[in-house]
């Protein structure tokens, strides 16, 4: 797994902070950002955690490029809605050569590791065949149709990977470009910053977690998995590990 912080709002904690400003003085818009200095930026954002405020935070944005993961997780993330998402398609870029996520748990056993290796390349094996069976197929129908030669090879090729794309495991690696604004990555960090969380999505968000604590890091000191501040959120499907997530988090007891 690769992730980077691709891009963010210039300035994030500063826009949050006048955003605040606004909705609790009469400053103009031309002097909301006159004197804020970090320390009253930070007590802007501190207030606004205390009260509970979140609106003001949804002006902060943060763009993440993400590689190396499952289509497994992609289908985890993607049911944070508040967001925005750029996948690398499996309709458009062939799979002939697909990499996979082997899970941590399979690749520590050498059985289980070698059922999962047969797996990926029996699934590999189907996805070719079916490729070759589908582009002669289409191909055919291109020259019936009068389709130049030229353009048959793309044309045939991307209908017969759309079709085949169905034999793909969840293992398959994609690639994506995700966006959230920082209200959005205090939920997201909530939820998949959890123990309770999968391991590859919890690696994930603990990633993101690090990399936006190093550009604006008022305003996310406190986010992550519920029981860093307070009772775990998880109820009776709690972990049950809260001194040890607090210990791994830095936060003391």
């Amino acid at each position: 797994m690769k992730v980077t912080l691709l891009a963010h709002t210039h300035l994030p904690e500063q826009i949050v902070a006048s955003a605040a400003k606004l909705c609790y003085s009469p400053s103009s818009i031309d002097g909301l950002m006159s004197g804020l200095t970090s320390e009253k930026t930070e007590s802007f954002l501190d207030m606004l955690s205390e009260i509970g405020h979140e609106s003001p935070i949804e002006h902060a944005s943060f763009t993440f490029g993400i590689e190396g993961v499952s289509r497994s997780l992609l289908a985890q993330i993607t049911r944070h809605r508040i967001a925005s998402f750029s996948v690398q398609s499996q309709r458009y870029v062939s799979e002939t050569e697909f990499e996979y996520v082997i899970p941590p748990e399979i690749d520590a056993i050498p059985e289980a590791r070698e059922v999962f290796l047969q797996a990926m390349e029996e699934d590999l094996n189907h996805y070719n065949e079916l490729v070759l069976i589908l582009k002669e197929k289409h191909s055919a129908s291109l020259r019936q149709e009068g389709v130049p030669e030229a353009q048959i090879e793309r044309k045939a090729e991307k209908s017969a990977i759309e079709d085949a794309r169905f034999v793909l495991p969840n293992a398959c690696v994609t690639k994506m470009i995700v966006t959230m604004n920082a209200r959005s990555l205090h939920n997201f960090f909530a939820h998949r910053c959890c123990n309770r969380a999968q391991w590859e999505i919890r690696e994930l968000a603990c990633s993101m977690r690090r990399l936006v604590l190093e550009v604006a890091p008022a305003l996310f000191k406190r986010c992550g998995p519920p029981c860093l501040y307070g009772k775990c959120a998880e109820g009776k499907m709690t972990c049950g590990k809260m001194s040890e997530v607090r210990r791994s988090f830095g936060v003391g007891e």
